[in-house]
């Protein structure tokens, strides 16, 4: 043995456990994948001439130890206890308020995060060196895996970094993602062999074969989230962990997010819901959990779970069909979206036909052709999407997708997002996107146009009648009595909506307006911050960064757009039209705004409201709508049926309005 040799060994594993840890955990590889395995050549042949510098982890010796007999049982130094499930948001704000009930006074901050459908395992780090891997079992007493978790490429056989814990039992998830199911399918295929059924089943049973080399064949992957037996780490909240997990080399469930505030929380679980499309793995839910360690002790355990974390779960339902086309749509902001024209499918008690497919680096990704036979799934509320393409079905050889370079609609030149993944279509003229704008424009939520429905719209796109917003404005009851299905009864009445709609105020208006990241939530912000669009207009990037809730992206897009000739020319327009730019009349009241700083919560059957319209009426009048009663909750407005709000409420003493009460404290 040579000094040199060691030498090199030992700058050999460093360099490729930093290499391990930029593609697994931060996603950001600096070497192609054939300068990396000759780096793993090179070590394999400094260690085959000097068997005698060989260690246990070195990240050679991922695979290559010999079969095990059997499992051995081994029993968790602490329980691998259960999660407590929830299908409903009423069911989540009750364990929220259990949570409140025993840290009274206590601000308590939250974290959301993926809940991923595989299999809970334990890994154990001592000094920083890989020693066990154990399967949840029944929570007490597990399998021991560590000659499989080995295998495991997110799984470091030594931790990176300084100052290590003595010892880091870190818990997660063994999954499989859904292209590596796919690969595996057509090999067996091609083998005459059975296929697999899906991913969570074959990483359960991949992860206690006996045979690790045959594990490592099924390139199973790892995500952390929780923590069992820990000695030095620094870490006094859940968020930090995840960092520091990420420090040591380990790969933390992705997008976490934290959050102060409860119902910030469960908008946010809306949102992660709808794009589940964009992962390569399954998950079965969300899951909120208490981020402070040491409320997490005052909290403690059921005989069954921690009283701290709550799993979110969703009904998922699959079908298999075939994709007979792939056509596109052209967005209100222009964006390209390509549909998958399924053959209809029974999915969820309903006949699915269609399918979104999102933006051209999904099909790429997926590698989604005509023909093929495809796995659609709906999940929660979500319009259905692909999940993976069963390629070893594949007929022929079907041609790729190809993403149009022209707009389907107006022939011009698309243009692909800097920095992002969306093609669009940059003519804000193209009758396409005139249509949905127009069409958002008129919708509830916007300036609500009662009798503007899609096919009127079309027919005036089509006939030249409208071309923008303000077009609107300009209709008379003489030119919609020539169009079909238009009588002088309906003209009229549509006449009528399309004049009241001058006055639904800058928070619609504001969302009306198409602006790129701008909806209803930031469009309401934005209204309430600046009092009128002229005001909102001059404000620059700095300005509407310094505002909450309105990130960099936003604000860079609120001021283009008031850059932007189109921009100026819409509100030049509107404003010649007659459109009010001020903030809700309702706000001008003389009694000023009479809900002014306070919060309340709707529940129950409204009569004379709908949902939407009584929240906002609250939030013209100053006031805030909220979605669960808290001790902050001011007044709490109860129709018919309601329930766990309505007791909540009682309980904490807070007023309760019936909609006659509410009214009465607007003085209308």
């Amino acid at each position: 043995m040579s000094k040199s040799a060691a030498a090199e060994i030992a700058a050999l594993r460093d360099e490729i456990r930093d290499h391990d840890r930029k593609y697994y955990v931060d996603n950001a590889p600096e070497i192609s994948d054939l300068e990396y395995d000759r780096l793993l050549k090179r070590l394999e042949a400094l260690e085959a001439a000097n068997p005698e510098l060989v260690t246990p982890d070195s990240p050679t010796q991922r695979v290559g130890g010999a079969p095990v007999p059997h499992l051995e049982q081994v029993a968790h130094r602490l329980p691998m206890l259960s999660i407590e499930n929830s299908y409903d948001t009423d069911e989540l704000r009750k364990f929220h308020d259990r949570v409140a009930r025993r840290l009274p006074d206590e601000p308590i901050e939250w974290v959301v995060e993926l809940k991923i459908d595989g299999v809970a395992a334990s890994v154990r780090y001592e000094n920083g060196e890989l020693v066990q891997g154990v399967t949840r079992g029944d929570g007490e007493v597990g399998d021991d895996i560590t000659h499989t978790i080995r295998t495991v490429a997110d799984v470091p056989l030594r931790l990176t970094g300084e100052n290590l814990p003595a010892v880091l039992e870190v818990r997660g998830e063994v999954y499989m993602t859904n292209s590596r199911l796919v690969e595996l399918n057509e090999e067996r295929q091609a083998a005459g062999e059975v296929l697999y059924a899906n991913t969570r089943n074959l990483a359960a049973a991949s992860i206690k074969l006996l045979d690790p080399r045959e594990a490592a064949t099924r390139q199973l992957r790892m995500f952390c989230h929780g923590l069992g037996e820990v000695e030095g780490i620094r870490s006094t909240n859940y968020l930090d962990y995840l960092g520091e997990l990420a420090e040591y080399g380990l790969r933390p469930t992705p997008r976490a997010a934290h959050f102060t505030n409860f119902d910030d929380a469960l908008a946010h679980c809306e949102e992660l819901i709808e794009s589940l499309h964009e992962l390569d793995f399954e998950i079965d839910g969300l899951v909120l959990k208490v981020n402070d360690f040491g409320q997490r002790e005052r909290l403690g355990n059921t005989a069954k779970s921690p009283r701290w974390l709550i799993a979110y779960k969703f009904e998922k339902y699959e079908a298999i069909t075939r994709l007979n086309q792939i056509r596109v749509q052209v967005g209100k902001t222009g964006a390209i979206t390509p549909v998958a024209d399924l053959e209809p499918v029974e999915l969820a008690g309903t006949t699915v036909s269609r399918a979104s497919l999102h933006n051209a680096e999904e099909i790429e990704r997926k590698d989604v052709r005509v023909g093929d036979v495809v796995v659609v799934e709906k999940a929660g509320k979500i319009i259905p999407h692909i999940v993976r393409v069963e390629k070893h079905e594949r007929q022929g050889r079907p041609r790729k997708f190809v993403f149009p370079t022209e707009c389907p609609e107006c022939d011009s030149p698309l243009v692909k997002d800097e920095g992002g993944v969306y093609i669009r279509c940059p003519n804000l003229h193209c009758p396409a996107q005139v249509k949905e704008r127009v069409r958002y424009f008129a919708s509830r939520n916007a300036m609500d146009i009662d009798g503007l429905g899609d096919k009127l719209v079309e027919q005036l796109v089509n006939d030249g009648l409208v071309r923008g917003f303000a077009d609107l404005y300009a209709l008379g009851a003489d030119q919609l009595q020539q169009l079909e299905r238009m009588g002088k009864k309906s003209s009229e009445k549509l006449i009528a909506a399309i004049e009241a709609s001058k006055h639904r105020g800058l928070a619609r208006l504001l969302n009306a307006l198409s602006i790129r990241h701008v909806g209803r939530t930031v469009a309401g912000v934005l209204a309430r911050e600046f009092g009128s669009l002229e005001a909102l207009a001059e404000a620059d990037v700095q300005r509407l960064s310094e505002i909450d809730e309105i990130g960099e992206i936003i604000a860079e897009s609120v001021a283009e757009f008031f850059r932007s000739d189109y921009g100026r020319r819409t509100v030049a327009e509107l404003r010649e039209a007659g459109v009010d730019f001020k903030a809700e009349k309702a706000d001008e009241t003389t009694s000023g705004n009479q809900l002014a700083g306070k919060t309340f919560v709707v529940t129950g059957t409204l009569v004379g409201f709908t949902r939407e319209e009584i929240q906002d009426l609250i939030e013209r009048h100053g006031g805030r709508a909220a979605s669960s009663v808290s001790k902050k909750t001011d007044y709490v407005v109860a129709g018919e049926k309601a329930g766990s709000k309505l007791d909540k409420a009682r309980s904490l003493d807070i007023p309760v309005l019936s909609e006659d009460e509410f009214r009465d404290l607007l003085g209308s």
